[in-house]
Formats: C-alpha cells, structure tokens, sequence
C-alpha cells in the first residue's frame, strides 16, 4: 500500500513538472523555427555574397519575454501559468481578447501526462529522467514537424547523442543494440527515400526523418524498428485518410511523417520493447 503511495506521489511531482515542461515546449516550438529561418538567411547571404538582412531584434528560446502575437502585450508570470491560465482567461488574451490555441494548453497536458507515467514506472531515479527528455524531445519535434514539416538537427541530434549516452550507462538497451538501431534505423529510411525518388523523381520524405528513426532506434535498439515503423505507418495512413476525407491535407497532399514515429515512439516507450515485440509477432 505504501509503495503504491510512493508511486502516485512520484507520478504526481513529475507530472506537475511535466507541466511545466510543456510550456517551455509551446517557446520552442513557436520559435525554433523561427530562430532557424534567421540563421539560413544570414548563411545564405553570406554565401551568395548579397547584402545581409537587417540587423532585428534579439530572438532565441530566453528574448524577447512572452507576449500576444496580436497587441504585443507580455504575459505576466500568472497568466503563464500551465492550463490553469489558459482556463482562467477562458483562451483570450487579456490585452486584446484575441482567441488562445486550445494547443497551447494540450501540449502542457501531454507533457504531463508523459512525465507522470515516467515517475509512476521509473520513479525518482535517473531513468525516469532520460525517458523524460525522451518524451518532452518527441512533443516538441511532433509539433515542429506537423507546423513546418521539418525536423531540425537541434532536436534530432541531441536524441540521438543522448540515447547512445543512456545506452552506455545501462539505463535502456545494450549499447551495441542501439548503435546498430541507429545504422538501420537510418539506412532503411534512407534507401527508402533514394528508390521513391528514383522510381517517381519525387522526393517522399526529409533527412530528418532519417535521424528521428536511427534516434529511435538507439532509444530502443534495432529489434524494435520494424515495429516502429509499422506503427508509424498504420497511424499516418489513418490520419491521412481523415484529412483527404475532410479535404483538410496541404497543397500537393503532404503529410509529415516526423509526428507518426514520435508517436510510434512513445507507444513503444509505454508498453515496453517485449510488449511491442510481442505484438509485433501477433500481427
């Protein structure tokens, strides 16, 4: 009885700190890509030779302070407060009553939810931890890549680096499982975009897509990926499906693949690589 005591108490501080995770996430997702458009026109004008862009304003994860796109009014501390701000000031702006995306307050909830179930399985315990920056890293690139269909090297990269680092500790699978996960994870998307592109001149899919992949295949070693995989796909054919039904799907019908493996990878996170390779053997 205790223990399960214990448990909630841990789910319950994690989710709590989940929360507030995922309202730093809202930051990242609004403004990475953002922070990266500035950089790649910088890099280009400076490669090409033409004039630089005009010098703005300081813009990255910490400046300027949160604030309405609309009117330009700064949120205060209370205002930031994860759900409860946005349920207190029934989703307006207090500056110009401006509707607030109900998504703001949807990402903090996942987040939650996902450090919760972090602290319920895993407890206080350094595990707990990297599945966290596991989950919360996953949020953020689902997000991005549904927005921009891009998977930038800031997310993608420090996945992958950190699983290698968990997987050296023994806190997820034996290292040399995961270094193979991360060749065939991105071999397989890599040949896979190579022949759709020779077979129809067409490109199916980004580089990103490729570093998400051996990302998860670090995270879960290289047995998991069909799996994976499978689970992405049948997930994306769903969805795109809907979105063709309800003539919702973007100009030349792209659907971004980046947010059906982040969710493939959260499943498999939630039910464990046995259970996801028992299944796997069922279908």
């Amino acid at each position: 009885m205790q223990e399960a005591a214990a448990a909630l108490v841990q789910a319950a501080l994690c989710g709590i700190l989940g929360l507030l995770v995922g309202s730093f996430l809202n930051v990242v997702i609004y403004r990475l890509p953002k922070m990266l458009e500035r950089q790649w026109l910088a890099e280009y004008a400076e490669i090409t030779g033409n004039a630089a862009p005009a010098e703005e304003a300081p813009f990255n994860l910490l400046v300027p302070r949160s604030h309405c796109t609309k009117c330009g009014h700064q949120i205060r501390w209370y205002e930031n407060i994860p759900i409860a701000s946005w349920i207190a000031l029934r989703g307006r702006c207090s500056g110009c009553a401006a509707p607030i995306s109900v998504r703001y307050p949807l990402v903090e909830l996942v987040t939650g939810v996902l450090f919760a179930w972090c602290g319920w399985k895993w407890g206080f315990t350094w595990q707990a931890v990297a599945w966290c920056f596991f989950s919360a890293m996953l949020v953020a690139m689902t997000m991005i890549d549904w927005d921009t269909t891009l998977l930038p090297d800031d997310l993608t990269l420090p996945l992958l680096w950190g699983g290698l680092i968990v997987a050296a500790l023994g806190w997820t699978v034996p290292l040399s499982d995961a270094l193979w996960g991360a060749v065939a994870g991105y071999l397989s998307l890599w040949l896979v975009y190579w022949g759709f592109k020779l077979l129809t001149g067409k490109e199916g899919m980004g580089y990103g897509d490729f570093k998400l992949f051996a990302a998860l295949g670090v995270w879960f070693g290289w047995q998991v990926l069909v799996p994976i995989i499978l689970m992405a796909s049948v997930i994306g054919a769903i969805v795109g499906m809907v979105l063709k039904a309800g003539n919702k799907l973007r100009e030349g019908g792209a659907v971004p693949f980046g947010p059906f493996l982040s969710l493939a990878g959260l499943t498999a996170m939630m039910l464990g690589t046995q259970r996801v390779q028992e299944l796997f053997h069922l279908w």
